[in-house]
């Protein structure tokens, strides 16, 4: 339903053009609105929903969310009656004329083509999923409107028993373990070797455990080749039966309108625009997952597809149409999911992604507790930090846990926007109290760790390069308990535990020392002693911990090959 002023309206001062709803586009609708009150501010959605939270849709086919009403957020007629919008659904825009100042879009009830005159136009046309040239591709669900909800929902009522979903990113763990608590058997399948492909390995595979743990059949490493209503045939010739298909697989840039117009894209295909939003056309401007982003570390063109990234850039725009100052702000692509259990979040940069890009990095690991220990309830938390040792610039973090992820990588992520140097972390003053948090916070923790690297106080060793390790120069001495050794160990390690390591010194040989605990603590406290000694040491980051998901991560990685 549409709403339009009355002939009574005055005749605007401005009129803005809005080309799709939901985060980039209402945002900059609504917040046009505040700052001007006479505009003409149209929005023109295609499909029947122009304010929704596609994030909320795996939950809403789940039934954790059970109503259509609590994930559309806004309606046309709310819109217009608090902000005065006259929001448009069912209107596509298939054309801008950018001579005259022209869209033309087309009604679907009717198919009648029709123009808007425009002063400033907005591009929100966002992101849509891949659909690779997979036979039988086209007839797999998707999940990215309200429609392909209610589509997928009308399946689930045919009370399907099995269902395949393609692409163990984001969307595809959040189908997936919305299915498995409607009952039904999945299978995740992954071309890549991990799960959750943004972050590292050794991070991924504590979610792939989780998925396992909560009966989802994981298959990596393996591409699907064919679709049909029964099957999903994959690179390696197996079938798997299934009722219902979901893909998964990632999404570009909706830019079907700005290439036909013209505009210039950026290297991933979205609208290549400058700091204010703005595209190669003066008065036509881009927000949301449609546009290139700039990125916080390299501040080359990058495509993050993000909500809260869509709705800072329609704020940005509108107060820059409306004359107010606007300030560019880099994309670190913070993101954070939950699976089952467990929850993954990342900002910035992987290592992966920096070691392919020849980017110099050190690597900070801690296994803290969401909170303190003796407050019953805690739980662990797995984190990893990357820092140029050069700046000490913080470059990218992941953290993967069950309670106190959110927390730690917002902080991270605000020290990153700041521009707080790595060991400034040490400095936080974050809140504490035993039910929340330790008096050294996990993120005071971090930056404990790197001041120890960048003094020099402590160097460590990475568990990927004790492969590489020759142990005719180096000794792996392990100080945990006698019980923590017998329950698993580093081949060839000796063991002597920290507290006493001074009366064993003759134990030790005179040559070269890799130190390793479960986390990394006791083996720091234990390398600063053996250094005073004369021992030239280096501390495993992470422990015995982070060197067994490596291990794990790498043979899963050797079995998918």
């Amino acid at each position: 339903m549409s709403f339009t002023p009355n002939d009574n309206t005055p005749q605007p001062e401005l009129q803005v053009v809005i080309i799709g709803g939901v985060a980039g586009g209402m945002s900059t609708a609504t917040r046009m609105r505040r700052l001007n009150a006479s505009a003409q501010i149209t929005v023109l959605e295609r499909s029947g929903f122009v304010s929704f939270a596609n994030c909320g849709l795996p939950y809403y086919v789940g039934g954790l969310i059970d109503r259509e009403d609590d994930i559309t957020l806004q309606t046309p007629e709310s819109l217009y009656k608090r902000f005065r919008l006259d929001v448009r659904t069912g209107h596509e825009a298939v054309d801008i004329d950018t001579k005259r100042h022209v869209v033309i879009y087309k009604k679907s009830d009717d198919g009648t083509i029709r123009e808007l005159p425009y002063d400033k136009l907005v591009i929100s046309t966002g992101a849509k999923p891949l659909q690779p040239s997979i036979p039988g591709y086209e007839n797999v669900h998707t999940l990215r409107l309200v429609e392909d909800a209610n589509k997928l929902l009308a399946r689930l009522d045919e009370t399907p028993k099995t269902a395949v979903i393609i692409g163990a990113g984001f969307i595809g763990l959040e189908i997936a373990e919305n299915l498995i608590a409607k009952g039904l058997e999945v299978h995740l399948i992954e071309g890549t070797n991990q799960v959750l492909p943004p972050l590292d390995p050794e991070m991924a595979i504590v979610i792939l455990d989780e998925l396992e743990k909560n009966g989802v059949h994981v298959t990596l490493g393996h591409t699907v080749t064919k679709v049909t209503d029964k099957t999903v045939t994959l690179s390696d010739g197996r079938e798997i039966n299934t009722d219902l298909t979901i893909g998964a697989i990632g999404v570009r840039p909706d830019n079907q309108l700005a290439q036909k117009v013209g505009l210039k894209l950026g290297p991933h295909g979205g609208i290549a625009v400058n700091e204010y939003n703005q595209t190669s056309e003066e008065d036509i401007y881009a927000v949301g997952d449609v546009i290139e982003k700039v990125d916080s570390v390299t501040s080359e063109p990058s495509f993050i597809a993000l909500a809260n990234v869509a709705n800072r850039h329609g704020r940005r725009v509108a107060d820059h149409i409306a004359g107010y100052k606007s300030h560019p702000s880099p994309s670190m692509g913070t993101a954070i999911v939950k699976v089952f259990s467990k929850t993954a979040a990342s900002v910035g940069w992987s290592e992966k992604r920096l070691a392919a890009k020849q980017i110099p990095y050190r690597v900070v690991r801690a296994h803290p507790y969401s909170h303190a220990t003796y407050y019953p309830g805690a739980t662990p938390l797995n984190m990893k930090l990357l820092f140029s040792p050069d700046t000490k610039e913080i470059l990218g973090a992941q953290i993967v846990g069950e309670e106190g992820v959110d927390k730690r990588i917002d902080v991270i992520a605000t020290a990153m926007a700041g521009n707080l140097k790595v060991d400034q972390l040490a400095d936080l003053e974050l809140a504490y109290a035993p039910p929340f948090s330790s008096a050294k916070d996990p993120v005071n923790m971090l930056g404990y760790i790197s001041e120890n690297i960048l003094s020099g106080e402590c160097d460590t060793i990475e568990a990927d390069e004790l492969d590489n390790l020759d142990r005719t120069e180096w000794t792996l001495l392990d100080v945990r308990t006698k019980s923590e050794f017998r329950h698993g160990y580093i081949e060839g390690a000796i063991n002597i535990p920290v507290d006493e390591l001074r009366e064993r010194l003759d134990e030790i040989p005179q040559k070269n020392l890799i130190v390793y605990c479960e986390i990394g603590l006791r083996g720091h406290t234990a390398t600063t002693l053996l250094q005073e000694l004369g021992y030239k040491v280096r501390n495993l980051d992470g422990g015995y911990r982070t060197y067994v998901t490596y291990v794990r991560s790498k043979d899963n990685a050797g079995n998918q090959e």
